[in-house]
């Protein structure tokens, strides 16, 4: 039986072991130190005797979580009555801004009205004093609009044209008024100038005075008005040019802004879009892929990944996680792998969610299903024990077949799986083999399971794989259901087995535990139909759901490679639908389903949730325990397969495995090595040709001897260098190597032989070339002898009285203690008496007592075998 540890002990209890140490003074129990060791029963006491006390701390513990918990509520609601009545407030205050606002917006808005009108009413008196006093102004009164430079350009020309044209015809004008004028007054001369009246002399003289004042007035105005039109032609002509140019060179301008702003913004909205249509995308996939949302910006780091790889993950260069590197202690290189705690305090500083995964994990799948596509599935159920105990046979009246008298032995040695129709619900179960040799095919059987079935047979009690089954059942956090086979066998003992089971925390549910116990016979069918209910009872409870409505994944339970159809795998769907024609992978193994068989032999088209099924197709035999999953497009599936065998190759070629002497034979059975590289380094030349003849004159037909350099000298670390890329070993004949080129193959691991006679090397490389380094070891059996009593001998403890049965037992012989065909005990003799004497040696037929090195517990009817390990040597 195990013991328990007293630190072990307290770290279980939540207490140091000073007080474990407290209380196990209290209760006598005797324990030095916290490494001191408790023996089971001592164990079963302090778990009684401190149970009150566990229950008071957890009963504390829950009161303080109960507490926390209600402070964090009560803080919680303080915040969100503070956090309403900040937002309220904000409201408010947003709600008087925009009344402010509002009403500052409408007296501006009255006051620009206002002013907008005065302005218009000032501009009307002024069109209209203008108008008045305007006498004739040929000058455009206003500037229309124009739809583009060219449009305002043209009209400005006709404008143009039109005012010169008026400003001719006004010249010809009135150089045809002033050629009458000049005309009329010629001719006046003529005739003759006109009589005066005589009564009227005074008031006729200023009557032509201002005559002719007016006649100069009107001519000054004649000539000024048309130097005034001239001007104001002139003036409007450049007030319309300085203004079409300006207006032009503003309409250049702002087009010119507008088409920038508009490249820009087009670019950044292409941007835009292309980064939502990648998003998009990304979402689309994981979705058809069923990954979580959530986890799309969680990055997957390999767990030992190396600086560079580090940073091409996370898309940013290498020498800013070099700085941060720097910062939190020695720094790194590129090729320098990282720990997993370094990976996530760098990732962590620059903002980014990493997960870091390990070498199972990263053959594994991740899946997401929403809640609303999941339906309920039938319970995987995994029958498990020792062996001979009945496992097989329990499923043989499940299934009322007879699987157990085809197998090897009567003993399961492989994963096998069957499912079973009980009042309309299926269930699937696996038996996994019971005995010890098969203890990582029931830890695979453990991990795919919903429940455990632990048989134990009641007249047997609990044994070593019934603790290794329960410890994997606990391990894969799956309910476990006992069966106590076996109840009608004279001298069964359910009880018994209910009490051992205890021991290892397997409580039954009417004893206050968790755990279900029912007493079968798969003999006798008694109590089939009651362990059945139970399953379905123990299935019911965690609402066991899948979604069948996608593509099928879940894991290998055991595959082969059958000669007339290929790779065969049996494997259990744990989610979706497998079909005939689905591309997948298994591991490194990809293909697609050529064909499916149930557990009967029966050809189907499709496996759901729960489902084992037989698959052919594949290209290569997956190994059993890995994961599989089907993908849309077989090219898919192939590349990935690929891309898992490319990284295993450069792993397996990463991993150097330099040839020895030693090792020299079994490399070659291996089929690894076909030659044996050597580096000889000798004190003189002739030594070296001495060897290398002797060496030549081998028989190379199982490994030819290379010599790929020889010199004189001592052993340098360049040989080592080179030994280490040629894979190869370093003679040395009267040479020594230095310490640099020790240090440098104890490092790298090449082996450095030295010698000083020649014949010695010789005899040494041809012995490991038919190896004869590496003997034969071969167990001789010697004799052996029955226990017939016991008797305490003082200072010495228990001895045996026994009676030689054949051959003879030797002090110096290695002895086990054999009990009901189980070895308990393997070691060496302690004593060895005939009467009161030492004896070397005891023959068959006479009797002798035999002591035991270190074990103590014999009893009779026990067997005790000696044997010695005698070596063989190889030969040719």
């Amino acid at each position: 039986m195990a013991k328990t540890r007293v630190h072990d002990l307290a770290k279980e209890y939540g207490m140091s072991s000073k007080e474990m140490l407290g209380h196990l003074a209290d209760m006598k129990i005797p324990a030095k130190s916290a490494s001191s060791t408790l023996e089971d029963a001592y164990v079963s006491i302090v778990r009684k005797k401190l149970k009150p006390i566990l229950e008071a701390r957890a009963a504390e513990i829950e009161a303080a979580k109960r507490a926390e918990e209600e402070a964090k509520a009560e803080e919680a609601r303080i915040a969100a009555e503070q956090a309403e009545a900040e937002r309220i407030a904000a409201e408010e205050r947003r709600e008087r801004e925009r009344a402010e606002e509002e009403r500052r917006r409408a007296a501006a808005e009255a006051e620009r009205k206002a002013k907008e009108a005065a302005k218009a009413e000032a501009e009307r008196k002024a069109r209209e004093e203008a108008e008045k006093n305007r006498v004739r102004d040929n000058a455009p009164k206003s500037v229309p609009s124009f739809s583009s430079l060219l449009d305002q350009i043209a009209q400005q020309e006709e404008v143009l044209k039109r005012q010169a044209e008026e400003a001719a015809q006004k010249k010809a004008a009135e150089k045809g008024g002033r050629a009458r004028r000049a005309d009329g007054a010629r001719s006046a001369g003529r005739r003759g100038p006109a009589p005066a009246p005589a009564a009227q002399p005074g008031p006729s003289a200023p009557a032509s005075d201002d005559g002719r004042r007016r006649g100069k007035k009107g001519r000054r105005g004649g000539e000024g008005g048309e130097d005034r039109y001239s001007r104001m032609a002139r003036e409007a002509e450049a007030y319309n040019r300085s203004r079409v140019l300006e207006e032009a060179r503003v309409a250049v301008e702002e087009a010119s802004r507008e088409s920038t702003g508009r490249r820009k913004r087009r670019k950044e909205r292409r941007q835009k879009q292309a980064e939502q249509a990648a998003e998009q995308h990304r979402i689309e996939e994981a979705i058809a892929n069923d990954q979580d949302l959530s986890q799309l910006d969680t990055v997957r780091v390999p767990q030992g990944s190396t600086v560079g790889e580090l940073a091409e993950l996370l898309g940013v260069p290498a020498n800013d996680i070099i700085k941060r590197l720097f910062l939190l202690g020695p720094p790194l290189t590129l090729t320098e792998s990282m720990s997993d705690e370094l990976i996530e305090l760098v990732a962590d500083d620059l903002g980014r969610d990493v997960k870091v995964m390990t070498k199972e994990e990263e053959n594994s799948f991740t899946f997401y299903d929403d809640p609303a596509d999941l339906k309920p599935r039938p319970p995987v159920v995994t029958v498990m024990g020792h062996v001979d105990h009945g496992k097989t046979s329990l499923l043989d009246a499940i299934r009322h077949t007879g699987v157990a008298e085809g197998e090897a032995g009567g003993i399961t040695q492989a994963i096998g799986a069957s499912q079973v129709k009980i009042n309309g619900r299926t269930i699937t179960f696996i038996d996994t083999p019971g005995h010890e040799t098969f203890t990582a095919m029931r830890a695979r059987g453990a991990k795919v399971t919903d429940i455990v079935i632990l048989i134990v047979a009641a007249d047997d009690g609990v044994m070593p794989q019934t603790v290794e089954s329960t410890n994997h059942a606990k391990a894969a956090g799956v309910p476990i259901i006992v069966a106590v086979n076996k109840i009608d066998k004279p001298g069964a003992n359910p009880d018994k087995v209910r009490q051992e089971l205890t021991e290892y925390g397997v409580i039954p549910e009417e004893w206050g535990g968790q755990n279900m116990f029912v007493n079968i016979s798969a003999k006798q069918k008694i109590g089939i139909d009651e362990l059945l209910e139970t399953v379905i009872l123990q299935a019911d409870v965690p609402e066991l759901k899948a979604n069948p409505d996608t593509f099928a994944s879940g894991n290998v339970l055991e595959a082969k490679l059958d000669r007339g159809r290929g790779s065969v795998a049996t494997v259990l769907v744990t989610r979706g639908t497998l079909h005939i024609g689905d591309a997948l992978v298994a591991g490194m193994a990809y293909g697609r389903v050529r064909a499916m068989l149930d557990p009967k032999g029966n050809s189907v088209t499709e496996a759901g949730p729960s489902d084992a099924v037989e698959i052919l197709g594949l290209q290569s035999v997956p190994m059993a325990g890995d994961e599989f999953r089907v993908f849309q497009d077989d090219r898919d599936a192939r590349d990935l397969a690929d891309q898992r065998a490319l990284k295993a190759r450069i792993e397996e070629q990463n991993r150097v495995k330099h040839v020895t002497l030693e090792n020299l034979f079994d490399t070659m059975a291996d089929a690894e090595v076909k030659e044996l590289n050597l580096i000889i380094k000798a004190d003189v030349q002739g030594s070296i040709e001495a060897l290398q003849d002797s060496l030549d004159k081998m028989d190379q037909s199982e490994v030819r001897i290379n010599t790929i350099h020889s010199a004189v000298g001592a052993i340098t670390e360049t040989d080592v260098v080179l030994a280490d890329a040629s894979n190869a070993i370093i003679i040395g004949f009267g040479v020594r190597p230095e310490a640099k080129a020790r240090a440098a193959a104890e490092r790298d691991g090449v082996e450095i032989r030295t010698y000083s006679v020649i014949y010695k090397a010789i005899e040494d490389i041809d012995a490991a070339r038919i190896g004869m380094l590496k003997p034969t070891e071969v167990e001789v059996q010697t004799g052996t002898a029955e226990v017939r009593d016991t008797f305490k001998v003082p200072k010495v403890g228990i001895a045996a009285g026994c009676m030689v049965q054949d051959g003879e037992i030797s002090r110096d012989d290695q002895v086990r203690l054999v009990r009901d065909g189980i070895v308990v005990y393997d070691g060496k003799i302690a004593s060895l008496r005939r009467y009161k004497d030492d004896v070397k040696s005891v023959k068959a037929g006479f009797e002798c007592g035999i002591g035991l090195e270190n074990f103590q517990d014999v009893k009779p009817g026990d067997i005790i075998e000696g044997y010695r390990i005698d070596q063989v040597a190889r030969t040719e």
